[in-house]
């Protein structure tokens, strides 16, 4: 089978069940090797990668992930559209667990992390005001409306570094700026999936409220357990969202994302 795909979708290990005519490519990258093999097979008829984020034996915490030889591995397949689902806790008190959630801005909370594939000796700055594609955003609030899918049509993420959860006083603060989701894997992402000049989508599937919600007991601070318990609960649900999408996508890309790029390197 030709080492070719047209979307990508990174995400967790139950994902591998949801592509028809499975190979596994092994890529090489300049910045080392990605998180696993990539599973290359179909959805639709659309020639569709899978990467596990962090390896199929969950072996890679979110600040370990090298996201760069990811996205590198990727593009070098012909990707040009990348689904980054993800578990996410909730800020707010009207988004609840099993909620979708479609943001469409990011605060970047982490340290440290090789966040861009430019290192010099040319200097690119890549536009981040609108971060994730707004065709795919579009096709993904769309199909979750048709599903019948509790959704929410945007929402800022805030990506904390890991691997530890939030302080109640982070929490508080991150809640009283408004932002409705919490993650630890949403950045860099999707800022090197633009310095590729590829679309990227998000989508937060809440699986609790970070650190339980003010004047409710019976709400407790989110654990490790419970994520894993609330996201495969959820999981089948996310493969047919994400499933409908890529068969909803159009053939050809009519957004500035690659534009973008462009623009950033003149």
């Amino acid at each position: 089978m030709e080492r070719r795909a047209e979307i990508a979708v990174i995400g967790g290990t139950g994902f591998y069940r949801f592509l028809e005519d499975v190979t596994e490519t092994k890529v090489y990258t300049p910045f080392g090797a990605p998180s696993d093999l990539i599973s290359i097979g179909t959805i639709g008829g659309r020639k569709v990668a899978f990467l596990p984020r962090h390896g199929r034996h969950h072996q890679f915490p979110p600040h370990m992930v090298n996201y760069r030889a990811n996205l590198w591995a990727l593009k070098e397949l012909g990707v040009s559209r990348v689904i980054g689902p993800c578990a996410a806790g909730s800020l707010q008190p009207e988004i609840k667990p099993g909620d979708f959630v479609f943001c469409d801005q990011f605060v970047d909370r982490t340290s440290g992390r090789k966040d861009t594939f430019y290192d010099g000796p040319q200097a690119v700055h890549i536009s981040a005001a609108d971060p994730y594609c707004p065709e795919m955003r579009k096709v993904g609030i769309e199909t979750a409306r048709k599903l019948g899918l509790p959704y929410h049509p945007e929402g800022t993420m805030v990506v904390i570094q890991g691997p530890r959860f939030s302080t109640r006083a982070e929490s508080r603060w991150f809640s009283s700026m408004g932002w409705k989701v919490i993650n630890m894997t949403g950045y860099p992402e999707v800022v090197l999936a633009k310095e590729l000049g590829m679309c990227y989508l998000n989508i937060s599937l809440i699986t609790d409220y970070d650190v339980g919600l003010e004047g409710r007991s019976d709400i407790k601070p989110v654990t490790a357990d419970e994520v894993v318990k609330v996201f495969n609960e959820h999981n089948e649900l996310l493969k047919k969202l994400i499933a409908t999408i890529i068969e909803n996508l159009p053939e050809e890309r009519h957004c500035s994302c690659e534009e973008d790029l462009r623009r950033a390197m003149s």
